[in-house]
């Protein structure tokens, strides 16, 4: 729907709610600034950063002087605190580069050497180090890159987490508002004064380019790069049962210059993801899954864990990456897949973020310190709120309380006495919870994404209508109005009888 255009000027506009946009929101929040964050979809966390391997690298495969590593080493060691102010779950399982075979055993010291070059703790260890860590491993194994630093997270959980954060302590966020173009200045057509969305215009002073794999669209809009060109990266996955098969850690193979590779993962959740591929596409919306990708996929993965079986997968599904070409910001280092961090030159008023593929998830909030750096070079007085909090409240996950704890919450709010997803343990008062909290959840998927119903064996085929109800009573709502994930995936096309009939 059209708004009246806001002439209100903000002092930053931030395009984007992926884990970047909210990290960078989350970052700036701590400053005396109003910021207006713009999000297309319905909710944040729904394009690159909502289906991948949820990894957080080490940072001893990027190469070395690019951004990539520069924002990977530097990113890597905030994620301890980030998780504790933050309350999402974060794990460092250590990840494991398998070699197969003396050449690929070989193969390793290259990997070693990068992390050397990045200041990341490696080691090669011994196959048979390596079986005895992760006992499904493949017996053919002659060795591995070990790193202890790696670990994994929640994706959804971390987005959520510091998006709220960022809202709680200031920042305006509006979904459904969609980029169009930049407004200039009247009198200097190369300075930027706002943007023009679906929802009216919005001024600021500075625009940040947290796009993801629209970010090339974004910029070119400025007239900044027209050169480089993002191209969806596909990558196909699997879910396994985890009552049926569980790893202790993240298993990648042996690299190529294309991709890390088919990996074999933990999960926080319990569930092993094997994948993904990777694909170039020109279509950026295509998150089809393939039966030859899949086929891709498994067999990669059965090449480091020969025992998975096909009867353990629950669910199968596909992510895009924002895959792009950039020179290095080194002028020392050869052309790369870099990322683009910048405040282009061509323009004024545009922080510039493009090509935040792999390690991304792992960079983002390096990226984040990134362009508060670049701010202040610009120019930007920030002052830190005296009342800023960097701490956003956990909200209870019943199927991680103890019996007493659980006993308790009832007993205060019987809504967390009815189960409402049997394979994860959700119950009503969680769902509710998440309806109301500082960024409502007012669809399926975003309950999905804070709770996690839906995700285990039946997926969702219990839980579904008794959410949609929730989500109808909560939100006022007649059930035909809720949704999948916003407008145009309504769950129910028409009622089917009265009230009170038979």
């Amino acid at each position: 729907m059209q708004a009246n255009s806001e002439h209100h000027e903000h002092d930053i506009i931030i395009i984007g709610a992926g884990v970047v946009g909210a990290m960078v929101a989350r970052f700036l929040s701590r400053y005396d600034l109003d910021v207006l964050w713009i999000e297309k979809e319905s909710d944040v966390c729904t394009g690159a950063t909502s289906a991948n391997s949820a990894i957080i690298h080490g940072g001893y495969a990027a190469t070395p002087g690019t951004l990539k590593a520069e924002m990977n080493t530097k990113a890597n060691p905030m994620w301890d605190q980030l998780a504790a102010e933050l309350n999402f779950s974060f794990s460092r399982c250590g990840t494991y580069v398998v070699a197969i075979g003396d050449e690929e055993r070989e193969a390793l010291k290259d990997e070693a050497a990068h992390g050397a070059a990045n200041g990341i703790p490696v080691e090669i260890i011994s196959g048979d180090e390596m079986r005895q860590r992760e006992p499904l491993v493949n017996p053919e194994t002659t060795g591995a890159l070990a790193c202890p630093v790696g670990g994994i997270c929640d994706p959804w959980d971390v987005t959520v987490a510091a998006a709220e954060n960022a809202v709680m302590n200031g920042v305006t966020l509006k979904r459904q508002t969609c980029f169009e173009d930049f407004i200039w200045h009247p009198a200097d057509p190369k300075r930027i004064i706002g943007i023009r969305t679906n929802r009216g215009n919005f001024y600021g002073r500075w625009v940040i380019n947290a796009a993801g794999i629209y970010s090339d669209s974004v910029m070119h809009k400025a007239g900044v790069r027209p050169e480089f060109k993002i191209k969806a990266r596909r990558g196909e996955y699997y879910i396994l049962d985890r009552s049926r098969f569980t790893l202790n850690s993240v298993l990648f193979p042996v690299p190529t210059k294309v991709s890390k590779g088919i990996v074999v993962t933990t999960t926080l959740h319990g569930n092993t993801i094997v994948g993904p591929n990777a694909e170039d596409l020109e279509d950026k919306e295509d998150t089809a899954v393939t039966a030859a990708g899949l086929d891709e996929v498994w067999n990669g993965a059965r090449k480091l864990v020969p025992t998975i079986n096909q009867r353990d997968v629950i669910a199968v599904f596909a992510g895009l990456r924002p895959g792009g070409n950039a020179p290095s910001a080194n002028p020392g280092v050869a052309y790369h897949r870099d990322f683009i961090i910048e405040i282009p030159h061509e323009v004024n008023g545009l922080v510039n973020l493009g090509g935040i593929e792999s390690p991304g998830l792992t960079a983002a909030p390096a990226i984040a310190e990134r362009v508060i750096e670049l701010l202040e070079a610009a120019g930007e007085a920030l002052q830190e709120k005296p009342d800023w909090n960097p701490v956003r409240p956990a909200r209870p996950v019943f199927r991680h309380l103890s019996h007493e704890e659980q006993a308790a919450l009832v007993k205060q709010d019987p809504r967390y006495g009815r189960v409402i997803c049997r394979c994860e343990n959700v119950t009503e008062g969680e769902i509710v919870a998440e309806i109301h909290a500082p960024i409502p959840a007012d669809t399926y998927d975003a309950i999905k994404r804070r709770t996690w119903l839906g995700t285990g064996r039946c997926q969702g085929s219990f839980d579904m209508p008794r959410v949609v109800d929730i989500l109808a009573r909560e939100l006022g709502l007649d059930p035909l109005e809720v949704t999948k994930k916003g407008p145009g995936s309504s769950f129910l096309a028409r009622e089917t009888k009265m009230v009170g009939q038979g």
